[in-house]
């Protein structure tokens, strides 16, 4: 069995910090020992780059940002980024004319379902429900480590289940507690749209879905995109942590991430 650590080592053949994550912005940092990639850019260019100094990272190591979907909470340094560093884009097509609309920036495309690589990381993206133009979470692996990203989904899908099973490490939505979204001041038709399909997951949804992926190999969470007015990030870590134990996983390390600073490291 492969174990992430979330210790400084040499040996890894990949390693996560998720520098923000929250309705203000998203963006995963990731790496292998000779190639870095993000996964969306929701924060202004020069808030992502204060949070890769702040982690100690290098931004000349990056190669590419990965966008899931087009909303601004994932998409708005991208445009800034990509001119000023170079950094390569990649996004599904109809994400990519979501994006930049006036089409003024040069894209790599993929196709959900399709893997491809960025220097030694190999990538499959797959699709999500979620109320954008055609959503995707990421698989990304490297040897023998397996990293899943699923950050905006209404619902735990099959496929989304199949491809986060035989994950070391998963990055996982669990954006509201079900009674502070009813009891909370958000419009009617704002709570139906969250609850929804095409929405985000609940605690016990994301906890659930855990129970169930992870099999022999599921050795760490970040628990993602936690909604300020709707959660709170003892309640969700406590709501994974003891569905994960009664179901006999408590050996899985559950770990936060934040809106406005970047989360601890975790390797593979």
């Amino acid at each position: 069995m492969l174990f992430c650590l979330a210790m400084t080592t040499d040996s890894y053949d990949l390693r996560v910090c998720v520098l923000a994550s929250g309705s203000s912005g998203n963006c995963i940092y990731v790496e292998s020992p000779t190639t870095a990639i993000l996964l969306d850019a929701g924060l202004s260019a020069r808030q992502t780059l204060l949070r890769l100094n702040k982690a100690g990272l290098n931004p000349d190591k990056l190669r590419a940002i990965c966008i899931s979907h087009e909303h601004s909470d994932h998409s708005t340094g991208v445009a800034r980024l990509h001119k000023k560093y170079g950094w390569e884009l990649y996004a599904n097509s109809d994400t990519a004319r979501a994006v930049d609309r006036a089409g003024l920036l040069s894209w790599n495309l993929f196709r959900s379902g399709s893997p491809f690589a960025i220097g030694d990381i190999d990538i499959l993206p797959f699709s999500l429900p979620h109320d954008a133009y055609d959503p995707v979470g990421f698989v990304l692996r490297r040897g023998n480590a397996r990293i899943g990203v699923a950050t905006d989904l209404g619902i735990p899908t099959q496929l989304a289940r199949q491809q986060l099973r035989g994950c070391q490490l998963v990055v996982l939505e669990a954006n509201h507690d079900e009674m502070l979204l009813q009891s909370s001041p958000r419009p009617w038709a704002l709570k139906q749209r969250i609850r929804s399909h095409q929405g985000h997951l609940s605690n016990m949804a994301a906890a659930e879905m855990l129970v169930d992926i992870a099999g022999d190999t599921l050795q760490k969470v970040f628990l993602a995109h936690l909604s300020r007015e709707c959660n709170d990030l003892g309640l969700a870590l406590r709501t994974v942590r003891r569905h994960l134990a009664e179901a006999g996983l408590d050996h899985i390390h559950v770990l936060p991430t934040h809106p406005d600073r970047h989360s601890e490291f975790a390797h593979c």
